[in-house]
């Protein structure tokens, strides 16, 4: 049997990139069929050949991560991109992404895209997450602004990139692979937010020896699925706060003498991941069984 990763999937159909570099068209072994367990692109797995081009899926490997949306398996980071502008960059969205990141284990870094059309954004974004303690990348797909920076941080890693319709995901990897031509789509004037352009979840090969995950856009997560007390680890520039507050079990909210809160009155924390770890933490709240 051969080693190799899932990298599409339609129809019952699955491209297996082998170990040797060459894609093999596979269907599952029945008994997996029956299984029912659910297959993902970026699943490792193990294939036998049964004709040229064609095999099967014999064995699905045990997966090291897992990402519910967008749905891959094994990826070891993943690239937040919001626009400058065009459309205006969600926060509240970037802060949720990064907060599942957390909650996988996952490497997270933030892209800052068409960062030439307005670079008083650019720094302010930089500002608030650089000190966060995630490298921040000013990038422009239309420009060639940055991409060799993004393709250090891809090389030789299965990564994904996340973040809302219309902030250039697909145009980014269109300018670091020119032979892919994804197919990318202008904002709305209307609704101010990208058409949908990726339709399926595929893991591109990178001439750098990377896979990236090229997943459809979306507008919202679901509300982070933890303990009320976790939400706190989810944002590192907490950390250095964490058990110097007066009250050991203290969530940084309306207790008195919280670390947490006087960082943030004193702008070591950015106001804005603060008001989102309260929004978070509300929501989680609102979430617990009692």
């Amino acid at each position: 049997m051969e080693k190799g990763i899932i990298i599409r999937g339609v129809g019952g159909f699955y491209e297996v990139l082998t170990d040797t570099q060459d894609t093999v068209t596979c269907r599952l072994r029945g008994r997996l069929r029956l299984e029912g367990e659910r297959v993902l692109v970026g699943d490792r797995v193990l294939i036998t050949r049964t004709g040229a081009g064609e095999g099967v899926v014999e064995e699905l490997c045990a997966r090291k991560t897992q990402l519910q949306r967008p749905p891959v398996a094994n990826v070891e980071q993943v690239l937040v991109v919001m626009a400058a502008a065009d459309p205006e960059p969600d926060l509240i969205l970037l802060d949720r992404i990064l907060t599942h990141a957390e909650l996988a284990g996952l490497e997270a870094a933030v892209i800052i895209n068409k960062s030439d059309l307005t670079v008083e954004t650019a720094q302010r974004l930089e500002q608030i997450y650089q000190p966060a303690g995630y490298p921040v990348i000013r990038t422009s797909a239309k420009a060639g602004l940055g991409l060799d920076a993004v393709r250090e941080r891809l090389a030789g890693r299965i990564s994904t990139f996340a973040g809302p319709s219309g902030v250039g995901k697909s145009s980014l990897i269109n300018a670091l692979e020119p032979g892919y031509s994804l197919q990318t789509g202008e904002i709305s004037a209307k609704l101010g937010r990208g058409r949908h352009t990726t339709r399926s979840v595929s893991l591109l090969r990178l001439s750098s020896g990377g896979l990236i995950a090229d997943t459809p856009g979306f507008s919202r997560l679901d509300t982070v699925d933890t303990e009320l007390e976790a939400v706190q680890h989810l944002f590192p520039e907490f950390r250095p706060y964490l058990g110097e507050c007066k009250f050991r079990s203290c969530l940084h909210r309306n207790e008195p003498s919280c670390a947490v809160k006087d960082a943030a009155a004193a702008g070591k924390i950015a106001a804005s991941r603060y008001e989102h770890y309260l929004l978070f933490l509300g929501e989680v709240e609102e979430n617990q069984p009692y």
